[in-house]
């Protein structure tokens, strides 16, 4: 039965990092992370998930490195995060009735409520989180970068 139980919970969660990881190669997040986050979880089940995971991880830690390459990628990544979490707040706290300079429909004002506001202020958070990982992992302990496999592999 524990057994089962555990094999359910991976599943699960390997499949939402998988599903959310798709969807947030199109939408703001770290797509590639959640994808091999996802695909690390499944690999404890799945060979075909474990054979999967070597490239697309190591293209999320390039993508990593890259993001930390230099000051300004730092800065503009830092301001984008903190401009989410400022989007968050907005939405949650901000006006129920819509300015008067918005042309559009009433009912496209901040739609989705707080738990759209929610939502990306834990992106932001996320997003901050991936920076400080990064720049620890690839500026200060001075990591390699990964290599893309060539295709030959």
């Amino acid at each position: 039965m524990k057994d089962r139980v555990r094999r359910v919970v991976l599943e699960v969660v390997g499949w939402m990092l998988v599903v959310a990881g798709v969807a947030a190669l199109v939408l703001p997040g770290p797509g590639l992370l959640m994808l091999a986050g996802g695909l690390v979880v499944l690999s404890q089940e799945y060979e075909w998930a474990e054979r999967r995971l070597d490239p697309i991880k190591v293209r999320a830690l390039r993508g990593a490195a890259e993001g930390v390459e230099n000051s300004l990628r730092i800065a503009m990544s830092v301001t984008l995060a903190l401009g989410l979490i400022a989007c968050g707040v907005l939405w949650i706290w901000g006006p129920e009735d819509p300015p008067s300079w918005w042309s559009l429909s009433d009912i496209l004002w901040l739609p989705g409520g707080a738990a759209t506001g929610v939502t990306q202020i834990v992106s932001g958070l996320i997003a901050l989180s991936l920076i400080v990982y990064s720049y620890r992992r690839f500026r200060v302990r001075g990591e390699p970068v990964p290599e893309l496999p060539s295709d030959g592999d």
